[in-house]
């Protein structure tokens, strides 16, 4: 018969009450609990016996938390720890995994889900015991949210750090998808070698071969010396590459070669040159489509998604806009030299209510725009563009008011006058200038959010002299 014996949990808080609501959540689950107002007292307990899981708190007077989880791992204590952390960013997620934290638990925390928390760990406690295997994670920085959806990148960019496997970064442009390649990168065991970035659609198809492989002197025309590519100049670093999914079928064959061989030729070479090179892929289409309808190699598919990681659009992580927001203003004032403002509670708002189809790119233009043009110290909703979601109808009455005005006065000056032959262009121009520095001067983006194709933008710039 197959008995279970009761979860022993041990809780280290100074917060006498984060403890109680604790010890109570897990008591009322079955589970034998003990609470520590400081570390010192829980390691000296630690010398007669030894909990299921351990639960702390990372900020303590003292010694804190992630020093109380590196003090255990010292003392050769194989032992589960969640660390409870009113920090939301990706240090503070990467530094509970660095001092040997099972997972971290960011504040405020539902006490069903700390309880779900520490049935995980022990059970994960029990499967590694019986298989004779520990498991360390390492560490990351640089970005921000408090969002389930970020903290779930958090968590997967933590649980990766000790490994060198190959990555795939989904989701729409804009979301910070090169912001976790290089999240990756710096805290894995490759943090030392060079991280070499290449967005594939910025490229000219015929030279991206080049690009990535290198060519040798007299490859072709123009080809008046050796080039190194960015394979070579990865070499026992990150190699990453984004927008993945529009590289041409015969590239994606050479790439495919690289990734199963570990070696590649320059453009016109006959020497095979032998590379160790992390590969991190990044897309903002759905490469299973692409796949179905042939525009993609399943089997360069399937090399690349060995891990995935999806950026969540902005707009299912509201809960991140104002501090997104905060960040940068406070940024973009030091870089622009302004002094920084602050928004009014119904700007920020506002703020939070728009989609943002261009995603954290977009948000950090309008803190760029927002900080110059806004005429006081306080950001109010009059000061943010139509564009970002600002006074949206009182905007849209201006510049039709406007629009109207221009049309009887030159209608009154000349009834003959061909008004769309005059306002069009002028129309179209701002337009594609508004969606361009929206999309941060990624055309096919930017076609995007005007609803139009790639190819009917680019006809239009070139129509209307845009450069």
């Amino acid at each position: 018969m197959n008995t279970q014996t009761q979860q022993s949990v041990w809780i280290v808080d100074d917060d006498d009450s984060v403890r109680w609501v604790l010890e109570k959540a897990m008591q009322s689950n079955g589970m034998d609990v003990l609470g520590f107002p400081d570390p010192l007292a829980a390691l000296e307990k630690l010398g007669e016996e030894r909990p299921d899981v351990l639960i702390t708190d990372i900020r303590m007077p003292g010694m804190d938390g992630l020093e109380f989880s590196r003090q255990i791992a010292a003392m050769n204590i194989d032992l589960p720890i969640i660390v409870i952390t009113a920090h939301t960013d990706l240090d503070s997620a990467v530094a509970a995994y660095q001092s040997g934290a099972f997972e971290y638990l960011p504040k405020p925390f539902d006490v069903d889900e700390a309880v779900s928390l520490v049935n995980r760990a022990a059970e994960a406690s029990r499967v590694r015991k019986t298989n004779g295997h520990g498991e360390v994670r390492h560490g990351m920085s640089g970005m921000i949210g408090q969002a389930p959806a970020m903290q779930e990148v958090f968590r997967t960019i933590g649980r990766l750090s000790r490994a060198g496997m190959t990555v795939l970064i989904t989701g729409e442009s804009g979301t910070g998808k090169e912001l976790v390649a290089r999240a990756l990168h710096e805290h894995s065991p490759r943090v030392n070698g060079p991280f070499v970035a290449l967005n594939t659609t910025a490229i000219a198809a015929d030279l991206l071969e080049s690009e990535l492989f290198g060519h040798e002197r007299g490859a072709f025309t123009g080809a008046d010396r050796q080039r190194i590519g960015r394979f070579e100049q990865a070499d026992g670093g990150t190699l990453f590459l984004d927008e993945i999914g529009d590289m041409s079928t015969d590239l994606q064959t050479r790439l495919l070669r690289v990734l199963a061989e570990g070696e590649f030729f320059r453009v016109g070479g006959q020497k095979a040159i032998n590379v160790d090179v992390r590969i991190i892929a990044a897309t903002n289409q759905n490469l299973e489509t692409a796949v179905e309808e042939g525009r993609f190699r399943e089997d360069l598919y399937h090399r690349l998604n060995v891990m995935r990681i999806n950026t969540p659009p902005l707009r299912n992580r509201r809960e991140d806009i104002p501090m997104l927001v905060q960040y940068y203003l406070e940024k973009s004032g030091a870089e622009l030299g302004v002094p920084s403002k602050s928004m009014s509670p119904e700007t920020m708002d506002m703020l939070s209510a728009f989609d943002w189809p261009g995603n954290v790119r977009q948000l950090v233009n309008a803190t760029r725009r927002m900080i110059v043009t806004a005429p006081g110290n306080e950001i109010r909703p009059e000061d943010v563009p139509a564009e970002f979601g600002g006074a949206a109808v009182a905007g849209d009455k201006q510049w039709v008011d406007a629009l109207s005005r221009w049309a009887a006065g030159r209608l009154a000056a000349n009834s003959d006058a061909p008004l769309l032959e005059e306002a069009q262009p002028a129309f179209e121009r701002a337009l594609i200038q508004a969606a361009l520095s929206a999309a941060g001067g990624r055309k096919q983006d930017a076609a995007k959010l005007l609803g139009w194709g790639r190819n009917t933008l680019a006809r239009k710039i070139k129509e209307l002299g845009l450069t």
